[in-house]
């Protein structure tokens, strides 16, 4: 059963535990440091860190189908703490090995949000992972009303493509709403659902649910924050959008 989310920060309930696209922000800096470390010496080179960039977040895997794992980084294009806070670009770069080093493969500018760029929840950054073949980049944010977006991208053999895309957006006693959008085949299934709270009682009073088809969006890992894609759903008429990076 779909359902708005529910988690606590700071001692307050924010929404329904059902909802995981949507998480607190808690974050717990010495568990953070250690699975960064472990995932470091993991691989026989370290893990390159350009001047002045600081480490976010990194994922492993075989992404060209070559049978050999690449590296995935998210880097702060700073790395002062202070600067951060305040907010900066950030940056995805992909290595490659090749003579037992890493080597640059593909870069976004465009790919990540900045680091103050989830509205009240600060930091927007999720996650990075890697699997069978697919990457995916994780965001959330917000304050009374939380989104969350993942994309997931996959080499064409050319270029990194957009080929799925989740979101959710909400707030506890109006709405929920999900997309889930699948660029390869330009297939959309839209959920919402209506709740109330009278007498402190979370109730959903109505649910819509709408797939159609939306083909010929092409997004690349480098131009994800050229523009927002607005699509309107054929039955209820909503407006759908895919939002930039650069949010």
């Amino acid at each position: 059963m779909y359902c708005a989310p529910q988690y606590v920060k700071g001692g307050t309930v924010l929404g329904c535990s059902r909802y995981e696209a949507v998480r607190g922000r808690s974050r717990i800096t010495v568990v953070v440091s250690l699975f960064l470390f472990l995932v470091v010496n993991c691989f026989s080179q370290s893990i390159p860190v350009p001047a002045d960039y600081s480490l976010i977040d990194t994922a492993s895997g075989d992404l060209d189908n070559d049978g050999v794992d690449e590296l995935v980084v998210a880097y702060n294009t700073s790395s002062n703490a202070d600067v951060i806070d305040d907010g900066v670009p950030r940056e995805l770069v992909i290595y490659k090995q090749k003579h037992a080093e890493w080597t640059v493969w593909q870069r976004s500018a465009s790919a990540l949000m900045g680091s103050r760029d989830g509205g009240m929840m600060g930091d927007p950054f999720g996650d990075l992972s890697i699997e069978k073949g697919l990457l995916s980049v994780s965001h959330d944010g917000g304050s009374s009303w939380k989104w969350s977006h993942i994309d997931k991208y996959r080499f064409n053999g050319k270029a990194f493509i957009l080929i799925g895309y989740v979101s959710h957006y909400g707030k506890l006693c109006e709405y929920w709403e999900q997309v889930d959008f699948y660029l390869a085949t330009g297939k959309l299934i839209y959920h919402k659902e209506f709740e109330s709270c009278d007498g402190g009682v979370q109730v959903v009073y109505k649910r819509q649910n709408e797939t159609f088809f939306r083909k010929g969006i092409i997004i690349t890992l480098q131009d994800r924050s050229q523009e927002e894609v607005k699509i309107i759903s054929p039955k209820y008429g909503y407006a759908i959008y895919i939002p930039t990076r650069s949010k």
